[in-house]
């Protein structure tokens, strides 16, 4: 199955990119284009998934806070923050939406492992974490999906070297006491456009389709 990869070029706004995926859900899910990584950085901002609680948002007046149809609570886009929006059929790939995040998390641990970072999950909790040195944990990657007849969009956000000073408005995704991090902030001198190629590497083992014996058809 073919997928196209595509970086946006400079700070693509959060309205115009949410715009640009909901036009591409509905080509993909009609068969008149291929699936979609699309790679871009936004200018700084909040979003608000659907279970965003407004007593998380502790600096109201800070950024643009922006409410979304995904999953998850508030998080924090800006520059030095590669978003990776995910164009995907999920119907393909097993129709089941708990596999499918787990196989995002998946993607981004083994980029990050690429990268030289150790990245884990965490038992009822979405995205990705890493242990710190002296102890506790900094989460360095965000997941937050949303379907639409099962094609995937939104996706994920790992931090590179954005200005974590932003995450003190809110309460990111919702947990207190963890931190956030990012590459430049656990000392590894990685540029976007490598975990870009780190994203591309590691995408089809984690996103690899199904398919059906040669000659016969997929059976239970």
């Amino acid at each position: 199955m073919q997928v196209e990869w595509r970086v946006g070029r400079g700070l693509v706004p959060y309205r115009a990119a949410v715009a640009e995926m909901e036009a591409r859900v509905l080509a993909v899910g009609e068969g008149r284009a291929p699936e979609l990584v699309w790679l871009v950085e936004h200018p700084p901002l909040y979003t608000a998934g659907g279970a965003a609680d407004p007593a998380e948002l502790l600096e109201p007046g800070r950024l643009p806070v922006h409410r979304t149809g995904r999953g998850g609570r508030f998080t924090y886009h800006g520059p030095g923050q590669r978003v990776a929006y995910l164009m995907l059929d999920v119907g393909r790939r097993g129709r089941d939406l708990r596999l499918f995040v787990r196989s995002v998390e998946s993607w981004l641990i083994a980029a990050l492992a690429e990268l030289g970072v150790a990245g884990e999950r965490r038992a009822g909790r979405v995205g990705v974490w890493v242990r710190r040195p002296a102890g506790g944990e900094d989460k360095i990657a965000a997941v937050g999906l949303r379907l639409r007849r099962w094609i995937s969009y939104h996706g994920a956000s790992i931090n590179v070297d954005p200005d974590l000073g932003h995450y003190e408005g809110i309460v990111p995704c919702g947990v207190r006491g963890g931190g956030v991090t990012s590459l430049a902030a656990l000392g590894v001198a990685a540029r976007m456009e490598d975990l870009d190629a780190a994203l591309r590497r590691t995408f089809a083992r984690a996103f690899e389709v199904e398919r059906p014996p040669c000659g016969g058809r997929k059976t239970a």
